[in-house]
């Protein structure tokens, strides 16, 4: 892509300040075992207490360096397992996934899983992946997001986007939601190279409004030969289109595409 017109800066400025925003409301910080892994907000915490309460007891509140949070009693894995099937039976979660998504502390170490559902609500970090996809001309392949997706429906994506589940390095992240996605095998792209990585804040848009999103994108660049054509394998791509840069930038401006997709294209090549 070429680089972003000069009248654009303001647009690219707005784009970075909608993708590092504080929570909407004040958190508390959810810890185990000293290390903090994620926040709650306080009137979630206590709605959530006040309405599954026995099967919520691994929540403990706790004060440390004066600082007022909740710590995680017992195993995290196992504990947190409780906390996510108590949500989801008071109706509290969104499409439940059954995928197990890594707990890590602030040094990068995992420390458990938890259900993919559940992340914002509790406010774990995660981690997804992205795949920017070029024809041999120059063009951009690009998804719709289906229709009946919960999060940002009917908007335009990179060629794949997708979490990093527990079970996965990056890399079998990257192969398997390419394959999913796009109907794609790594043999068949040219050029796959990582190209950088970035990172989100910002609340979450799913849910009852009381989630939070920390997260660290990693994204890869290729190009798909020529006759080569995705084809979605999940159901959950509406359609691919096969773009100019031009028109990238004019839906990317239009704010058509989700602001994970346009950090990504930009950091890609229309800075």
């Amino acid at each position: 892509m070429t680089g972003l017109p000069a009248g654009h800066a303001a647009w690219l400025a707005g784009l970075h300040a909608a993708a590092d925003r504080s929570p909407l409301r004040p958190r508390l910080p959810l810890r185990w075992q000293g290390a903090t892994v994620g926040s709650m907000e306080p009137d979630f915490v206590n709605h959530l207490l006040l309405h599954v309460g026995s099967a919520c007891g691994v929540l403990q509140k706790s004060e440390r360096d004066g600082i007022v949070g909740w710590d995680v009693a017992g195993e995290l894995t196992a504990s947190l397992a409780g906390v996510a099937s108590a949500l989801r039976a008071a109706g509290l979660t969104p499409a439940w996934r059954n995928e197990q998504l890594a707990i890590a502390d602030a040094q990068g170490r995992v420390l458990g899983t938890v259900e993919r559902a559940v992340v914002r609500l509790l406010g774990i970090p995660t981690s997804a992946v992205h795949l920017v996809g070029c024809s041999p001309d120059g063009r951009h392949w690009v998804q719709q997001r289906a229709l009946t997706k919960p999060n940002d429906p009917g908007l335009w994506d990179t060629l794949m986007g997708g979490m990093v589940p527990a079970s996965d390095t990056l890399e079998q992240a990257l192969e398997r939601e390419t394959w999913e996605e796009a109907g794609l095998k790594m043999e068949q792209l040219e050029q796959l190279a990582w190209g950088g990585h970035l990172m989100t804040r910002q609340p979450a848009t799913d849910g009852n409004g009381a989630g939070y999103v920390l997260e660290r994108i990693d994204w890869y660049r290729c190009v798909l030969p020529e006759g080569l054509t995705p084809v979605n394998q999940d159901g959950e791509v509406e359609r691919f289109c096969l773009l100019a840069a031009t028109d990238v930038l004019g839906r990317l401006m239009r704010h058509e595409f989700t602001i994970e997709a346009a950090l990504v294209l930009t950091a890609a090549g229309l800075e």
